[in-house]
């Protein structure tokens, strides 16, 4: 049988003083110039970049390519991407959270790169006898006008011999930059994706391993009671079976281990398992009528709407996986995980190892949006390959993946406003009811919960008040975290009180903003992008987060209420990947398409009713409009951009339905909530 993947087969010149994880000289045992753990230049004068964070699917590796190579004057194509192992105290922070990756890792990047340029130049300057000044770096070779041009390979040795501390150096100012902020390329992996050459979690796992399924719970927090498994155990290729005990083996259950996926399900459907405890009679409906009942009382006001917004899962296309192999004096993990420097030392913990004799390799990830910075899959591998003596993958299926996410939490919002005498806003509430991220104990706090989810820029005064409610299910990361509720409900009550003021949306929004603000740019870029509405119905939703600005404009078709086109202007700073920014965009419209029009979790008689794509809806091709992307030139820092467009993306979808049709009431758009 042929498999689809057998088919598919700091910107300005300056002397750069800064403090990196893995600073530690310029040479490395193999003989290379390394100036830090990030770069090097091997014998053969090949680039090399040790990305610290993995890739799940927003392009670190392409943008730490690209930034080396402007760095070292070579191409994108010239630098070989390696992903570091789990080691936080090697490289620093590894987790992909925040929209942080960029942020963080620019500056090191370059300067890493840069210092191993300015090594080459200066072992070069020094055999010819000249002044650095005189010599550049063009093209993986160093050039002085009067000299012949030495490719990197014969400096090597000599670069690696100086002391990184005598040699002055600077960055390649953006005047002279080839490739940040300009290069066309595409992703740095894209050949190795389309065909089938690149490693996912579930292609990582060694010659040899086992497979693992587990039993999971019926309902919301049951526990094993007892487990039958001697016909689980007479299916053949079916070799173990490992109880699963909460929190140290993930969320529990009863796994099954065979030598192939096919087997283990079946040994799975043979189990009896008996069940305890949970909330067998849970209802979201009840949930969420909770939460608009912990409401405060509302103020006084000109006008008010409640927003209810839904649990949602991740859904991200490469289900939750794991593998793992367990020795007695150590243990080694492959896993598409956020943070592999988190995974090691939780699984150091769990075996009772130290970190040192646990390796964590993290593969690409087919998605992540927040799940994968939990641990829950990797410590299920661990248990299991601990109990079976040899490597064990852990799969979930696509239903596992649906009915036993750490989900979005509900939220009910209720916004008022009193008005001016033209139906502008000049005073605002905005009170919350949801619950915390039981992933981290952080989020059990109003003040937290707030901070992540109000970003709020417009020149209206007023308060935000957050309620929360214990939650009654596992909820954690979701993209954008709270502010994709938040903002959601602000900016489509905004759209609503223009509508009633007979205002235009860009207009209110341009009012409202201060005049030299990055928001307002973006959205004057966005309006002049998108023109006028015509016969469509139109929606506005502003966004600022991240140290980025976004402003989206969608247009929908009033009669088959089909959205046709979304425009979006983004000012990140400096876009170092610039079809990387337009990717990421792309992906937060088409995520808020899929939310608006219908993907929701709901639970009834204590389990999660929705099981696969067949039920929790995302966008087809079909369904998905035009989608303009226009970056904004800027001189502010490196912003974030993965979780940057979700929220004013699903606040302008909806409220361009809404400009046809109904008000809207929440998410989905049209249709009842929980």
């Amino acid at each position: 049988m042929i498999t689809r993947r057998a088919f598919l087969g700091t910107a300005g010149v300056l002397v750069v003083s800064v403090s990196v994880p893995g600073t530690s000289g310029a040479t490395s045992a193999a003989g290379a110039l390394a100036p830090t753990v990030f770069v090097r230049v091997d014998r053969r004068g090949r680039v090399v970049a040790t990305v610290p964070k993995p890739d799940a699917g927003q392009g670190v590796r392409t943008m730490a390519a690209v930034l080396v190579a402007e760095e070292l004057a070579v191409e994108v194509a010239d630098v070989a991407l390696e992903q570091a192992p789990g080691d936080t105290a090697t490289y620093g922070s590894q987790a992909v959270a925040n929209s942080s990756s960029s942020r963080q890792l620019a500056e090191p990047l370059r300067t890493a790169a840069a210092t191993a340029r300015c090594l080459l130049v200066a072992a070069a300057a020094a055999r010819w006898g000249v002044p650095p000044e005189e010599c550049v770096a063009r093209a993986g070779r160093v050039e002085h006008p009067r000299r012949k041009a030495l490719p990197y390979r014969v400096l090597v040795s000599e670069a690696a011999a100086l002391d990184p501390a005598t040699v002055p150096v600077t960055l390649t100012p953006p005047e002279r930059w080839r490739l940040i902020g300009r290069t066309r390329a595409g992703r740095a992996d894209a050949r190795d994706i389309v065909t089938g050459r690149a490693r996912y979690g579930i292609d990582a796992p060694p010659s040899g391993s086992l497979v693992a399924v587990v039993a999971r719970p019926p309902w919301l927090g049951a526990l094993v009671s007892s487990a039958a498994d001697a016909a689980a155990l007479a299916v053949p290729g079916v070799v173990a079976v490992v109880r699963l005990d909460p929190p140290a083996a993930g969320q529990g259950g009863v796994a099954v281990i065979a030598s192939s996926t096919a087997a283990a399900l079946r040994g799975r459907d043979a189990l009896r398992v008996g069940w305890t405890g949970g909330t067998p009679a849970a209802d979201s409906r009840e949930w969420l009528a909770g939460l608009e009942s912990a409401l405060p009382a509302a103020p006084a006001a000109d006008v008010r709407r409640v927003y209810r917004l839904p649990l949602l899962a991740h859904a991200p296309m490469e289900p939750m996986n794991a593998t793992a192999h367990v020795t007695a004096t150590g243990a080694e993990v492959w896993a598409p995980t956020q943070d592999p420097g988190r995974v090691r030392t939780q699984v150091a913990r769990q075996l009772g190892l130290p970190e040192s004799a646990v390796r964590v390799t993290a593969t690409l990830a087919g998605g992540a949006f927040g799940r994968r910075i939990e641990t829950d899959p990797v410590l299920e591998a661990v248990a299991c390959a601990r109990a079976a003596g040899r490597p064990v993958t852990v799969r979930w299926t696509r239903d596992d993946d649906t009915r036993h996410d750490s989900y979005r939490p509900m939220s009910v919002h209720r916004l008022s406003a009193t008005l001016d005498a033209d139906g502008l806003p000049v005073g605002r509430s905005h009170q919350v009811a949801t619950w915390p991220l039981t992933v981290n104990p952080a989020f059990d706090n109003p003040a937290i919960v707030r901070l992540s989810g109000n970003h709020f820029p417009y020149a209206v005064p007023g308060d935000v008040s957050v309620t929360l409610r214990p939650a009654p299910l596992r909820t954690g990361f979701w993209r954008a975290v709270y502010a994709g509720q938040f903002g959601y409900a602000e900016e489509c009550f905004l759209g609503e009180v223009a509508r009633r003021g007979g205002h235009d949306q860009v207009d209110v929004r341009r009012r409202l903003l201060p005049e030299d603000s990055r928001l307002r740019r973006v959205l004057d870029v966005a309006a002049e992008r998108a023109g006028r509405a015509g016969s469509s119905s139109r929606g506005v939703a502003c966004h600022l987060d991240y140290g980025s600005a976004i402003a989206v404009i969608a247009d929908a078709d009033p009669g088959t209420r089909r959205v046709v086109r979304v425009h979006a202007a983004v000012d990140v700073g400096v876009a170092v990947h610039p079809s990387g920014v337009v990717a990421q965009v792309e992906g937060g419209v088409l995520d808020a398409l899929s939310t608006v029009l219908g993907a929701q979790i709901t639970v009834r008689d204590g389990a999660v009713v929705q099981s696969s794509f067949r039920d929790y809806p995302w966008a087809r091709i079909g369904d998905c409009p035009d989608i303009d992307v226009r970056l904004v030139p800027s001189t502010a820092p490196i912003g974030g951009l993965g979780e940057l467009a979700y929220p004013p993306a699903a606040a302008a979808i909806a409220s361009a339905l809404a400009e046809g049709g109904d008000p809207v009431t929440g998410m989905p758009y049209g249709a009842p909530v929980g």
